[in-house]
């Protein structure tokens, strides 16, 4: 996977940036991407905790997810596909009821500069799981902060979208296109252990 080397919105650096304009959603304006063209004069490397929030040198797996009053550094973890088309999902446990699964098979990271980084996460009948607290409080507009072992990655929740279960998710498993985040749940009316009447999908942008 190609790296982006610098994401960011007209900020200074320290060496010579190429732009590069990347088509937003429909409906949305272009966002510009700073491309680094050459070496900075850095000594030091920032930590996940230092370096800005829209700058990677690199893309990186996500190992914990930041949402404002939702969740703070929950989990991720990685489970295989349980069909070709089908990502795992977070162990049904109390602990796995707060986590994220990634989808390791779709072969997109954060801060790779195009395609869809998959994740899902549970919903309890109880209302007790982070993707109850994702339905409730999860909006376009809303912060998502995606940590890796020493990078992190700001994104903005640019669209919200709900479908029935039996129509699937058209476009959810592209990997082409702007990059975003792409979270899902299940949601609508509970018809069994694990089978509900539909999805909701959040699709998340790199903050420029």
């Amino acid at each position: 996977m190609t790296p982006i080397k610098t994401v960011a919105f007209a900020v200074a650096v320290a060496s010579v940036t190429s732009w590069v304009v990347v088509a937003a959603d429909p409906g949305q304006s272009n966002r510009a991407y700073a491309m680094a063209a050459g070496t900075t004069t850095a000594t030091a490397s920032p930590t996940a905790t230092t370096r800005p929030c829209n700058v990677v040198p690199h893309s990186f797996r996500p190992r914990t997810i930041t949402m404002p009053h939702i969740t703070r550094r929950a989990k991720v973890v990685t489970p295989p596909r349980v069909s070709r088309r089908v990502p795992g999902a977070p162990p049904l446990t109390t602990a796995g009821k707060e986590m994220f699964a990634y989808d390791l098979k779709q072969g997109i990271e954060p801060g790779d500069p195009h395609g869809h980084v998959l994740l899902n996460a549970h919903v309890w009948p109880d209302g007790s799981a982070v993707g109850n607290r994702m339905l409730a409080k999860l909006h376009k507009g809303d912060r998502v902060v995606v940590f890796g072992k020493y990078l992190k990655l700001c994104y903005r929740v640019v669209k919200r979208v709900t479908v029935l279960a039996s129509v699937g998710l058209p476009g959810y498993y592209t990997k082409t296109g702007p990059p975003r985040l792409a979270f899902v749940t299940c949601s609508g009316k509970r018809l069994g252990p694990g089978r509900w009447t539909k999805r909701t999908v959040w699709y998340a942008a790199p903050m420029v």
